[in-house]
């Protein structure tokens, strides 16, 4: 139980079916995590896998709780964070931080990316300047410090995505959740963010889950799999033993879909 930093029992959550709402009767639910039990080492990469709509996304969201379970059982470094107030969540906030899909709908477009990143310090009254803090997170995401004075608009699409990932660290969180963060890059940006973030995990002993659809970044990256198939896990394995010998018959489907020999060259190529 020491080694783990998530452990997850009977997670169930769904979100009301409004296109099925009767008239001046409460919506129908609809079931979108459907029982789920795991764990996460500490110090690990996890990959959560599954074609949209398999709900890997809501379990995402529900472990760092921005949604809340309808029952089960997360608990968070031995503390069940699973219907926690928001007082009581204060105080893991700054240790659960999550990096978006889209930059540009993420970063604030009237805010300067020094702000960004800072704004995080300040609001947990970290000790230490604000302003240095960001300064050594865009360091330490390879971005150089004319960008702090820079709007979202006036970068790229990886630089944006680079400041996503420096407001997450810049609060020496214990768990970073990465949603689909490359799948709008180009290949070789691609490479670069995901080489990116195994310097980080190593340097910084982060513990990140790293949800995507693309089973050539996820092997490259990540320690063990947990695949997802209608709210439900249907297989969960180190990644080595899944992409050599998976055991569920939707797994093998998804490994079949992917060319995997003709990414990987892509990816050698661009990294």
């Amino acid at each position: 139980m020491a080694d783990h930093l998530f452990k997850v029992e009977g997670l169930r959550l769904s979100f009301p079916d409004l296109a099925a709402k009767p008239l001046f009767r409460p919506a129908p639910r609809i079931e979108v995590l459907k029982g789920l039990n795991f764990s996460i080492t500490a110090g690990k990469v996890i990959g959560i896998v599954g074609e949209s709509g398999s709900g890997k996304s809501t379990l995402g969201r529900a472990l760092v709780r921005l949604l809340e379970p309808d029952s089960g059982t997360i608990l968070f470094d031995g503390a069940d964070i699973s219907h926690a107030s928001p007082s009581d969540l204060a105080g893991h906030r700054r240790h659960l931080q999550m990096i978006f899909q889209d930059p540009m709908s993420s970063l604030n477009p009237r805010q300067k990316v020094g702000t960004i990143i800072s704004g995080p310090v300040r609001f947990h009254h970290l000790a230490g300047n604000p302003a240095d803090a960001a300064a050594e997170a865009l360091e330490r995401v390879g971005l150089p410090a004319d960008i702090l004075n820079r709007y979202p608009h006036q970068i790229s699409g990886g630089q944006r995505q680079r400041v996503g990932i420096a407001r997450a660290i810049a609060l020496s969180p214990r768990f970073i959740l990465a949603d689909e963060i490359v799948s709008g890059l180009d290949v070789s940006s691609q490479a670069q963010i995901i080489t990116l973030l195994e310097k980080l995990v190593a340097d910084l002993q982060l513990t990140l889950a790293f949800i995507s659809h693309d089973l050539s970044v996820v092997r490259r990256l990540c320690d063990r799999i947990i695949v997802m198939h209608a709210g439900q896990i249907v297989e969960e394995a180190d990644a080595a033993d899944l992409f050599s010998n998976p055991q569920h018959d939707y797994t093998r489907n998804l490994l079949a879909a992917i060319p995997l020999p003709e990414i990987d060259d892509q990816w050698l190529s661009a990294s």
